[in-house]
């Protein structure tokens, strides 16, 4: 199988996440977004979907 990289932000998941709420008729918090973002990048992660890189150039 070949591998891809694939670049997983999770402020980009809470926007995701913040423009479907809203369209449902939710309104959520900036902090229940980014935890649905952190849980969201947790489960992929648990579930092999993605592997998390830390760059070694932010510190």
């Amino acid at each position: 199988m070949k591998e891809i990289e694939v670049i997983i932000d999770t402020e980009e998941i809470a926007e995701f996440f913040y423009q479907e709420l809203i369209r449902r008729g939710f309104v959520p918090t900036q902090e229940e977004l980014e935890e649905l973002a952190d849980i969201t990048f947790d489960y992929l992660l648990e579930k092999c979907i993605i592997d998390e890189e830390v760059d070694i150039d932010e510190k």
